[in-house]
């Protein structure tokens, strides 16, 4: 069987990458790997040092509830699904673990709206982990 790895997150585009891979789960194998990412790169720098391992947990808390949500949405319509929760930049770790874990396909939804300029300056992670892995990438 085919290894797909999944990023999510709790955006309305990953909802939408989910409700799609539900509608097409004929097309899709049993087992699924969803990833989640807690973006710990930015904002902890804000957080005085005191605080840090409390507000890592309570990401990791959420980090394992979301995990567990989109899991049973496939679980429901007879989808086996495996769970890796990391903490790092996501446009780092998505590739390498797909890269690491030899996965044949990652189903990733790129965000709308994030605004042109940003991605050209920046760029989407979407848009990062598509020319990082070396797999193929189904884009929603």
């Amino acid at each position: 069987m085919p290894k797909i790895l999944v990023p999510i997150d709790d955006s309305p585009t990953c909802r939408k990458t989910i409700d799609q891979i539900i509608a097409h789960r004929q097309r899709f194998p049993e087992q699924l790997t969803l990833l989640h990412v807690i973006d710990d790169q930015l904002a902890w720098r804000m957080i005085p040092d005191f605080q840090r391992e409390m507000v890592h947990e309570n990401a990791l808390r959420a980090g394992k509830a979301l995990l567990a949500r989109k899991a049973v949405k496939l679980v429901d319509v007879g989808f086996q699904v495996t769970e890796i929760l990391e903490s790092g930049a996501p446009r780092q770790l998505i590739p390498q673990i797909a890269n690491a874990g030899n996965y044949e396909l990652l189903v990733i939804g790129r965000h709308s709206g994030s605004g042109e300029i940003r991605d050209v300056l920046f760029g989407s992670v979407a848009n990062y982990v598509l020319h990082h892995v070396t797999c193929p990438v189904l884009l929603f």
